[in-house]
């Protein structure tokens, strides 16, 4: 209980801004009980009012949590979301924060991960590189990323911004994941075309065993190889969730490739894909499931 009452006085000194009025709500799940309600003690312990709160797991990542709980979530000055899959991507966390509450996500969060890797970084050096790659998101009409030496994949990105994931929630309002470390863009639907070699991990299927070969074609990936491959086009299905939803740049020196996308997103030196909604950051598509794929040592060039 000390390691997570002084892990989580740092963060309420280097990464957040509330004052003592301030309530949280920490909503958890069965798989993540332990540490969330750990989490939710561990404010308490820091001075803070707390309410916590243990749902059934969602099936994906970007499923809505219940309404009830949702709704809740508007009486408080921040909500901490400790959870198997993510909320990142969901109505309810934008519906949060138009009404000036702060929804921070973690999704896949550990014991690992909470007290090593990612969340160990000095997040000001975070901050620094993740701003400087969101702007050349914003400011680009369009991304090509090579990968393996051979495959290009061309996104068009005109007209959208960029947003930064920093690790940083001093604004009322903020959202994002902790530990973090990404620039991240919804590209141009319909347009993005060319393949991309997956080499680091898949949200919800883990580390990429063999190299996993993506081909998108007007916006859409029409094609995955491999067993890991046919498993990401079963969890996104026909529709909707093939719509290439994301480009993002990971910016955390200290984030790790472990398997866990919460944490292999944010790794320095990789960039993800992600498929299915993108209508919480700028982009037009709902789909009810939002999966990220990691590769390593990608070549970047902005248009």
């Amino acid at each position: 209980m000390q390691q997570m009452k002084t892990t989580i006085e740092g963060l309420l000194v280097n990464n957040f801004s509330f004052d003592e009025r301030a309530r949280f709500y920490v909503l958890t799940d069965n798989t993540t009980k332990q540490l969330g309600l750990a989490f939710a003690d561990g404010l308490r312990e820091n001075g803070y009012a707390v309410t916590a709160e243990v749902m059934e797991d969602r099936t994906k990542n970007g499923e809505e949590p219940p309404e009830d709980i949702a709704k809740k979530w508007y009486d408080f000055t921040a909500v901490f979301c400790l959870t198997r899959y993510s909320l990142t991507h969901t109505v309810a966390r934008k519906e949060a924060n138009k009404r000036g509450v702060s929804v921070i996500t973690m999704p896949g969060i550990t014991e690992d991960i909470f007290y090593h890797g990612a969340m160990t970084a000095d997040y000001s050096k975070v901050e620094q590189e993740t701003l400087v790659r969101t702007a050349q998101l914003s400011e680009a009409t369009a991304v090509t990323i090579r990968t393996g030496g051979q495959y290009e994949l061309h996104i068009p990105v005109k007209g959208r911004a960029g947003y930064p994931s920093t690790g940083v929630f001093k604004k009322p309002a903020a959202s994002g994941n902790l530990p973090s470390g990404e620039a991240y863009i919804a590209p141009v639907e319909g347009k993005a075309s060319g393949q991309v070699l997956i080499t680091g991990s898949i949200a919800s299927i883990g580390l990429v065993k063999a190299p996993v070969l993506l081909t998108i074609e007007q916006g859409q990936l029409v094609s995955a190889s491999g067993k890991q491959g046919a498993q990401l086009l079963a969890l996104l299905g026909d529709g909707l969730g093939r719509n290439l939803a994301e480009l993002g740049i990971g910016t955390n020196y200290k984030a790790r490739i472990i398997g866990t996308i919460l944490e292999d997103e944010k790794a320095y030196d990789t960039i993800h894909v992600a498929f299915g909604s993108n209508h919480t950051f700028g982009g037009t598509v709902n789909a009810g499931v939002h999966i990220d794929c990691v590769t390593k040592n990608p070549e970047i060039i902005f248009h």
